[in-house]
């Protein structure tokens, strides 16, 4: 018999339930309102130690959440949930299209991937079709996630860095230094991880400091010699 809020007890045509996993309340505001009316919202979670028991009590359909998160990523989430609760079902939603991102989470055991660029009309059919069993991809993931997982293609992302430099830049800082690298301004920066400017300008310090370079060119230099551009 299912569990009253299983996908498998949720009739058939209604609403997906959904429980939203992002440590930006605004950015969580903005999903719930592109999502009202055609999703029930089951509850939200700012990071992996209240997402856990939260998800594992409501059991929605569909757990749509970051990759990066405090007290972990979006992995330690599918991976504490999937082993008792399988029926539920997970979809990324990142700023991130870093390919050890993508594979971490699809790893883990979710179904999906998009980035936070998607429309508000994409991300409803998308978490419509992985509540339905779909795996779901932005346009530019598909491609990657079939290669990696191709006879053996993804072992090399399993292994570790062992560049020191790189190692000591955090998940967040890598995040906005391809960005920058791209070209984004700190206020086009801000707006596509949903954060202040303030904070970007302090994360661009921070790995200028770690790394013991001087100014926005030789950052972005150092970002394309290891190809995280």
């Amino acid at each position: 018999m299912s569990a009253p809020g299983s996908s498998a007890g949720r009739a058939a045509g209604s609403k997906p339930r959904v429980f939203l996993v992002d440590d930006h309340g605004m950015f969580r505001s903005g999903v719930r309102s592109e999502l009202a009316g055609t999703v029930d919202i089951v509850g939200e979670a700012a990071d992996v130690a209240s997402a856990i028991p939260l998800i594992a009590v409501s059991l929605p359909d569909v757990v749509l959440l970051d990759v990066h998160l405090p007290g972990g990523g979006g992995q330690d989430v599918v991976s504490a949930i999937k082993t008792a609760h399988p029926a539920v079902r997970f979809l990324a939603l990142s700023a991130s299209d870093a390919p050890e991102d993508v594979i971490a989470v699809i790893r883990a055991g979710a179904r999906g991937y998009v980035t936070k660029t998607i429309s508000g009309t994409e991300l409803i059919d998308a978490i419509r079709r992985v509540a339905a069993g779909d795996a779901v991809f932005s346009p530019r993931l598909a491609g990657f996630v079939l290669d990696a997982f191709a006879a053996g293609d993804s072992a090399h992302l399993d292994r570790p860095s062992f560049d020191p430099e790189l190692d000591q830049i955090t998940a967040r800082e890598r995040e906005v230094l391809r960005l920058i690298a791209r070209g984004y301004t700190y206020r086009e920066v801000a707006k596509e991880l949903f954060i202040s400017v303030k904070t970007v300008e302090s994360h661009v310090s921070s790995v200028l400091r770690k790394l013991q370079l001087s100014t926005r060119h030789q950052l972005t230099r150092w970002a394309a010699e290891r190809r995280l551009t």
